[in-house]
């Protein structure tokens, strides 16, 4: 299962049906389709509606600041009470980008995470270069669950993360050798922690640079995810797809 591809993406309109059915075939049979704007919501819930095994998560991600108003805020609201999506996300906080306000990407975090506990959802989280200012955040929301995606931060902060009842989603990065630090906590972190994800069409594998990312990737990454645990790629594939069932609430495909 990929726990986090953008599919709605407009790089793969032209081609879309045959990357879902290049996944399904290879077992990818399950994906989760994150918002990133209120414009990206109809797009997701309508694709989800068309395409069995796709499960839709609506937020406000900080990278696109410049399209949020505070009455999307709102409008989540309506959205997540009306169209009962597996999570809120993608939210979060992005300061590799050093023009997006940081104030401002705080207010939307925060009012996001409040909406999750409202709604008893989990989250799907947004952090580069930002991981210590989640874990702090997070803990002010207590009784939040959810997946911090792309984890790129210490074996300490996966700990505390973990303590929270946060997830690590693991993709594309994770296969470059020169990922010292991800690779080996990837190695050695409790599997029941770890969700597998693609980020499509971002983050390509090692190999792939410059390429468009599709859910069928997460093959390559899950053969390198095992490679370093040392353990088969059916046990790693069967416990990570059943963690991302477990956080969202999904069922295995007919």
């Amino acid at each position: 299962m990929d726990s986090h591809a953008h599919i709605d993406d407009a790089s793969f309109d032209e081609d879309r049906a045959q990357v879902l059915e290049r996944a399904a075939r290879a077992g990818v049979q399950q994906l989760v389709v994150p918002g990133i704007d209120a414009a990206s919501w109809p797009r997701i819930a309508a694709l989800c509606q068309r395409h069995a095994g796709l499960a839709p998560a609506f937020g406000l991600h900080p990278l696109f600041l410049a399209q949020h108003r505070p009455e999307h805020l709102d409008a989540l609201r309506t959205w997540l009470h009306e169209r009962n999506p597996v999570a809120l996300g993608e939210i979060g906080l992005d300061f590799y980008v050093e023009e997006l306000d940081q104030e401002l990407q705080h207010y939307y975090f925060d009012a996001q995470l409040a909406l999750a506990r409202e709604f008893d959802l989990p989250v799907i989280v947004h952090a580069r270069r930002a991981v210590e200012e989640v874990v702090l955040t997070l803990r002010r929301f207590p009784g939040l669950r959810g997946v911090v995606h792309s984890f790129a931060g210490s074996s300490q902060q996966a700990e505390r993360l973990y303590d929270m009842g946060f997830l690590l989603g693991i993709g594309g990065p994770v296969t470059y050798p020169r990922a010292k630090r991800l690779r080996q906590l990837v190695a050695t972190m409790p599997i029941e922690h770890l969700l597998l994800e693609t980020d499509a069409p971002d983050q390509p594998n090692a190999g792939h640079q410059g390429e468009r990312n599709e859910p069928l990737r997460m093959l390559d990454t899950l053969t390198v995810v095992a490679e370093l645990r040392g353990e088969p790629c059916e046990a790693v594939a069967a416990t990570t797809t059943a963690n991302a069932r477990r956080l969202f609430g999904l069922p295995e495909p007919h």
